[in-house]
């Protein structure tokens, strides 16, 4: 006797494929964000930039506020009627210090990786690159916007604490308040993005950590005002300088030779965006 084809047992249909919140994508980007979290935090930069450079940042703005505080009684008319409590807040020295620790976190995020030889492992187990540099963004991205939210709210409390013994302290709900403390905290996770591409590129410690702090910090510094505008457009691109001359003030001044208040909010998004892109391309295209 035979036995026909519809007699033999059929193995089972295979289950549908997960679809939802529950997806894998959705799965293996949180695994990727999760593995960047721990690589980061494994870096010893990582802990001091957040622990002892937040600390000594707003050690800096206490003392300055104090040297105010006291001086206060001998500013003449013209100095107390021009004076702007935000600075107070947030030095140039400190912005200064506070992007150097910033992009050299960022940069060594990357340059550790290749130093070590654990991109190789990295990449290996997620081919897709632009997925695990997204990723690595994204961590480090966040991470500075936490410690730098931390550091101009805190540099701002303690600023106005001690400057409203004069009653010349400022709250939160003062205008053009929000905005100088949504500046002062966005030249941190700028600046970290900014070392991570650079990074990316050189994939050398030293010399990404220098590139960084010279391009976000020295190179701004030789610029001054021109009688030529597109001169002052260019320079007013650089973050620390649409910072200093625009951002950081209650009431910038509105002069053809200083940024404006929306050429300085589109540099502060460029740089970031552009530092991402090349990071995302140069790890991409090049060999591990």
């Amino acid at each position: 006797m035979t036995t026909t084809a519809s007699a033999l047992p059929t193995a089972p249909a295979p289950a549908p494929a997960p679809s939802g919140p529950s997806a894998g994508p959705r799965v293996r980007l949180r695994g990727l964000l999760a593995a960047e979290w721990i690589k980061l935090w494994s870096l010893r930069s990582t802990r001091w930039v957040l622990g002892l450079g937040v600390l000594a940042v707003i050690a800096m703005a206490v003392q300055g506020s104090l040297d105010t505080y006291h001086s206060w009684p001998d500013y003449g008319p013209m100095e107390k009627a021009h004076f702007d409590p935000m600075t107070e807040a947030l030095s140039g020295v400190a912005v200064a210090l506070m992007m150097i620790g910033a992009a050299s976190v960022g940069a060594l995020s990357i340059v550790g990786e290749y130093a070590s030889g654990l991109i190789r492992t990295t990449l290996t187990a997620v081919p897709a690159r632009h997925r695990v540099m997204t990723a690595k963004a994204a961590v480090v991205g966040g991470v500075m916007l936490a410690a730098g939210t931390a550091v101009s709210l805190g540099t701002f409390a303690v600023s106005q604490a001690i400057l409203s013994g004069h009653g010349i302290g400022l709250s939160l709900g003062d205008p053009g308040v929000p905005r100088v403390l949504a500046a002062n905290a966005l030249l941190v996770p700028l600046s970290a993005l900014v070392g991570l591409g650079i990074g990316a590129v050189l994939r050398h410690t030293a010399a990404a950590v220098v590139t960084a702090c010279s391009v976000l910090v020295i190179l701004p510094l030789f610029f001054k005002p021109s009688v030529h505008q597109w001169a002052n457009d260019l320079y007013g691109m650089f973050p620390l300088y649409a910072w200093r001359h625009c951002l950081s003030q209650l009431h910038p001044r509105d002069l053809p030779a200083l940024p404006t208040p929306t050429g300085s909010w589109l540099a502060f998004a460029l740089w970031p965006l552009v530092a991402v892109g090349v990071t995302v391309l140069v790890v991409r295209r090049r060999d591990v």
